[in-house]
């Protein structure tokens, strides 16, 4: 187990230059499984996946990816068994521009049937990589779309159907960065694993023998003890620029994280889920939970060690609930070492390269959704039911509301969207930022304010489901398909039964 450090006691070795240990835990991780003993382990400098290479075929930027069984070393005297996209944990950083036509030869050379989902991503549904777009061991599926949207981070992971927590935390995930037509946005950092750094944030649970425990799950689903950041355990940043970019993703299964700077100073939000904001936040602190992803900004001091930390969340749940997530836990997440010498940072950008946001009064439809206990308005997920059918390009308005007692959130595939209000409270325009994954805490109602895309298929379905992937396995999620304006006689029955 990593072992736990006294606030005190971790402050007083960090920030003295003496190594600070990311993931450690500062505070007791109450109903969260403990891993097996094991010494404090040894900081390592933070792993930044690899820019995925692609080439042109056809005017068409082409990746290619392959899934497959590895092993990993995350602790000193063990050998844990992965699974990875071109890695044995974790996978490459997808890059593309908005505008550009783009392919990905996804590969499946596991033991069993997967998918690919591109998180975030505006496309058609049969390249959603949902889990209607099965690939089987052996098997190479080749989706191919035109980026229309914004600069942003997205993510790629499995979906397969009842079985994503499972895959995803083997290892199977990888950023997929959108940048705008004329590249990354220059006002901010924007050399990657330079001062532009990936910061993919999971927790695991360690039997004995060093393999991931998958037994031990709750009612969240499976709840770590050990941080991995892009696969590091107890990782360190050596930064060489005054002003760094960090690209937070939860890729937990259930875990939510409250970053904050160590040192009391303020984040400087710049980007959430979708897009980027229409200026630079300061910000006391930023909480994700699964599959949400921010664009944060930190201003550092030559020769000053820093702690991007996890601080204990309120979540809104009922008494032992928030225990048992670990939303009483304080964590390490990664020490930031400043050189000596740094670059200077310009100035702070005024503004930012932005999207205003969807119009209230274009919202065509209000739509109302229960989020309960593993079920959204009663019903669990069934493959073969269509729960809804939005019009191409529609502008909607959908309401959220958590029924339950324990933590939801809720992703749309295919949609980008802004909460107009939460808890019962407007959120104002100047405060409402791009989202894909929106946290709707127990007992309370969220109005999401989302624009669809324009790519009709009513024969394919996508999904929205709750972001604990626990809860999406055992049927916390519904289906909906885009038909074409005006149509409205679209079957609620896909043809041809489960597919997948």
């Amino acid at each position: 187990m990593t072992r736990a450090f006294t606030r005190r006691r971790f402050l007083g070795t960090a920030l003295a230059g003496a190594g600070a240990a990311g993931g450690l835990l500062l505070a007791g991780c109450g109903g969260v499984p403990a891993s097996a003993p094991r010494p404090a382990p040894v900081p390592r400098p933070l792993t930044i996946p690899p820019l995925a290479p692609s080439t042109r075929e056809g005017g068409v930027r082409t990746f290619t990816l392959t899934a497959a069984p590895g092993r990993s070393a995350f602790l000193a005297g063990a050998d844990t068994p992965t699974w990875g996209y071109d890695q044995p944990f974790g996978g490459p950083t997808l890059r593309a521009a908005r505008g550009e036509r783009v392919r990905v030869h996804v590969t499946n050379r596991l033991p069993e049937t997967t998918t690919t989902h591109w998180h975030g991503m505006v496309l058609p549904a049969a390249m959603d990589g949902g889990p209607h777009q099965p690939i089987r061991p052996g098997a190479t599926w080749s989706p191919e779309w035109t980026i229309e949207q914004p600069a942003a981070t997205l993510w790629y992971h499995p979906h397969p159907h009842g079985h994503t927590e499972r895959h995803v935390h083997r290892g199977l995930a990888g950023l997929f960065l959108v940048d705008d037509e004329d590249g990354p946005a220059t006002a901010l950092p924007h050399r990657y694993g330079v001062d532009d750094i990936p910061v993919v944030v999971t927790d695991r649970v360690f039997t004995a023998t060093g393999a991931f425990d998958e037994t031990r799950r709750n009612a969240h689903g499976l709840v770590g003890d050990t941080l991995l950041v892009n696969g590091t355990v107890a990782p360190y940043l050596t930064a060489t620029t005054a002003r760094i970019r960090l690209r937070l993703l939860n890729a937990s299964p259930a875990r939510c994280y409250r970053f904050a700077r160590s040192d009391g100073r303020p984040l400087v939000l710049a980007g959430t889920d979708s897009g980027l904001l229409a200026a630079p936040r300061p910000v006391p602190d930023v909480l994700l939970t699964p599959g949400e992803r921010a664009e944060v900004l930190l201003d550092l001091d030559p020769g000053r060690p820093v702690v991007l930390r996890s601080l204990p969340q309120d979540l809104g749940a009922v008494s032992g609930t928030e225990r048992s997530i670990g939303a009483l836990d304080t964590l390490d997440v990664l020490q930031i070492r400043p050189a000596a010498v740094l670059a200077p940072a310009p100035p702070l950008p005024g503004a930012l390269p932005h999207e205003p946001g969807p119009d209230p009064a274009a919202a065509t439809t209000v739509r109302r959704f229960a989020l309960g206990n593993d079920t959204i308005n009663g019903k669990a997920m069934d493959m073969t039911r269509i729960d809804e059918v939005v019009p191409a390009g529609a502008t909607e308005l959908w309401e959220l509301t958590n029924v339950h007692s324990r933590p939801h959130n809720l992703h749309v595939h295919d949609a980008r969207g802004q909460v107009v209000a939460a808890g019962g409270h407007p959120v104002p325009p100047e405060l409402r930022s791009w989202k894909d994954t929106v946290y709707v805490p127990p007992r309370t109602t969220t109005r999401v304010l989302l624009r669809f895309g324009r790519h009709a298929d009513p024969g394919t379905p996508y999904m929205y489901h709750c972001h604990l992937l626990y809860h999406e396995d055992q049927g916390m999620m519904g289906q909906f398909v885009v038909a074409p304006p005006g149509v409205a006689d679209v079957p609620r029955v896909l043809a041809g039964g489960h597919h997948g």
